[in-house]
């Protein structure tokens, strides 16, 4: 089997398991999206979700982030972790939104990049999930971990995300990209776990060279 046609079946297989695979931060608009995806880091959707429904009815608009006190969105986030500097990075986020796009969250990875606490994982998520737009692929840990166990990226790649985001957007249609990552997660979180991945259970066994070496 020649590699193409081991990432291809790849690809099939896990579209076929994971047909519905999507975020599952809860945001209703673009600037939501990027705050949630900020207070991730480190930290379980599960908790973020809990923390911006909250969050969210508090600070309404990107102008209330920005004039938020940062004491006071600290003690609003503190279960996230890290709150000192996600508190720091959302308020210079917002800041630089209404200062420099107007309000508008910026829909290209060159400018999301400018904002405070959004490097290329996070841009990419904002950019599928808010805009429909496939500019690269977000590498989670899930993403990091399966890219190596399945061999899809080179050794040199192996956890580097961006190595390893360089390297599947050679092998990934680029019309997967987005959809990529939240199948890789979804398998990352049901079989191939970090400490003790469930091959048996696994669909992903005939093509996979890391199956059953645990």
């Amino acid at each position: 089997m020649t590699g193409k046609t081991r990432t291809d079946e790849i690809w099939s297989i896990l579209t076929a398991i994971y047909p519905n695979a999507h975020i599952v931060l809860t945001y209703k608009t673009p600037w939501e999206l990027v705050v949630a995806v900020i207070l991730s880091a480190q930290c379980t959707d599960a908790v973020v979700n809990r923390v911006t429904e909250k969050l969210f009815v508090k600070y309404p608009t990107v102008g209330s982030f920005a004039d938020a006190v940062p004491e006071k969105l600290e003690q609003d986030i503190t279960s996230t972790g890290f709150y000192r500097n996600k508190a720091k990075h959302i308020i210079a986020t917002a800041r630089r939104i209404r200062d420099v796009f107007g309000g508008t969250i910026p829909n290209t990875m060159d400018n999301l990049l400018t904002l405070p606490g959004v490097a290329r994982k996070t841009a990419n998520v904002v950019l599928w999930n808010a805009f429909g737009k496939n500019e690269g692929i977000a590498v989670d840990t899930h993403v990091l971990r399966l890219s190596e166990r399945l061999q899809l990226v080179p050794p040199d790649a192996y956890k580097n995300p961006i190595k390893t985001e360089s390297e599947l957007m050679k092998v990934v249609p680029q019309s997967e990209w987005g959809n990529i990552t939240y199948r890789l997660i979804d398998h990352g979180r049901a079989v191939c776990q970090a400490r003790k991945p469930r091959c048996p259970a696994c669909g992903l066994q005939r093509v996979c060279p890391s199956a059953h070496t645990f």
